[in-house]
């Protein structure tokens, strides 16, 4: 397989775009200038037990609010699926575990696909509104640290056949971090396709492969791959920038060489983007979060006892004083209390994403900490009995 083969597997067609962008046709995600695309009403048979999942968005776009939905809100949470709660409907997610737990509401801006740039471009807009909120939760699972770095993740997932199931079309381009390799810098990108009209040029195979041919990230995940015509020198400047080593000897030291340097340009990039971050909510007199959600793959390796992938982006937390909560650890020492193997332990909380198990294992998982964080405290911690919500 070649690079081209490899980019004009990506193409879209028509009637998949045409799908995507009527508003009448039975689509989870619609077109959005910025960000690639947002949410509406959807069901989905993919929960718990094959059953149906039911998700409700309100006019101003976040998920329905079930627990204390009439009260002020002074939580706001951002991210990808694992924010969003996809496979649950919409009193399963760990924000209303969290909520009826507290006593007081937790919005839900998350959305299914979307990076650490991505949910933080979300989160500016969002906070500029009426539901902007004191307290930000800022939820990064394990391959958001990739998105961000997509232009467009849709050419990370050849393997996915929208023709087999066409609600789930999401991943166009959008707005993206990208690597200077000159200074090392991160720098903001727009989204390449703004319009549904420029969209249909992904129909287009041939410009398809000028417009992503020489990309970093495709030809790292190709790299991976084995593919020919990789572009090794786009690897070595990227290793250059990031400080890290390099071989491209053989197909194997090549491959090790790019998913080292995808993975620390991926992490790299979510310590700039969470710095913009916490430098905008002191702009802004809010508080920030880093939740940190995982992959049943890395829970299960961890449980084992393995090495995680993340740790230096863990230690970069550290160092920066963030305030964080860090789910791995969380699964980690709760497995300790089960006389099982980690294969049945994540059994009990993934589909593939958190089943309602596992959004209640999450809130609970992050409740000290956000008790903590909360002046004034929320009714249920309150040292005075609350008023009784009605």
């Amino acid at each position: 397989m070649t690079i081209r083969d490899l980019i004009e597997e990506s193409v879209v067609s028509r009637e998949i775009l045409d799908q995507f962008l009527d508003s009448e046709a039975p689509m989870w995600a619609k077109f959005d200038p910025e960000l690639g695309y947002l949410l509406r009403d959807c069901v989905l048979k993919d929960g718990f037990d094959e059953c149906y999942t039911l998700a409700h968005y309100s006019d101003t776009g976040e998920r329905r609010m079930v627990n204390y939905a009439g009260q002020p809100c002074r939580m706001n949470t951002y991210g990808n699926s694992f924010t969003q709660c996809k496979q649950v409907s919409d009193g399963e997610t760990w924000q209303e575990y969290l909520a009826a737990h507290l006593g007081e509401p937790v919005r839900n801006f998350g959305i299914g696909g979307f990076g650490v740039y991505q949910a933080y471009r979300r989160l500016l807009r969002e906070e500029a509104t009426a539901s902007s909120a004191e307290y930000v939760m800022l939820n990064i699972y394990s391959d958001d640290h990739y998105r961000s770095i997509y232009p467009w993740r849709g050419l990370q997932m050849r393997s996915y056949s929208y023709a087999k199931n066409p609600k789930m079309f999401h991943s166009n381009p959008w707005a993206h971090v990208r690597l200077n390799t000159e200074n090392g810098e991160f720098e903001e990108q727009e989204n390449m396709y703004p319009t549904p009209e420029s969209l249909y040029q992904l129909c287009d195979k041939e410009h398809v492969y000028e417009a992503f041919k020489d990309e970093f990230t495709l030809n790292a995940r190709a790299a991976q791959q084995g593919v020919e015509g990789v572009q090794t020198d786009l690897l070595q400047q990227a290793a250059d920038a990031l400080g890290r080593e390099s071989d491209f000897s053989s197909q194997e030291a090549t491959a090790n060489t790019a998913q080292d340097v995808l993975t620390h340009c991926g992490l790299a990039s979510s310590v700039y983007i969470i710095e913009k971050a916490r430098a905008f909510a002191e702009e802004h007199g809010k508080k920030l979060m880093i939740l940190l959600s995982y992959a049943s793959q890395f829970v299960l390796s961890a449980c084992e006892g393995n090495t995680r992938f993340d740790q230096w982006f863990i230690e970069a937390l550290q160092e920066g004083g963030y305030l964080y909560v860090d789910s791995l650890e969380k699964h980690v020492d709760d497995y300790q209390s089960f006389n099982c193997t980690p294969e049945e332990y994540i059994e009990r909380f993934y589909i593939s994403h958190y089943n309602p198990k596992g959004n209640h294992f999450f809130a609970f998982a992050i409740k000290d900490t956000v008790v903590d964080w909360l002046d004034p405290k929320p009714p249920a911690y309150q040292e005075e009995e609350p008023d009784l919500v009605r």
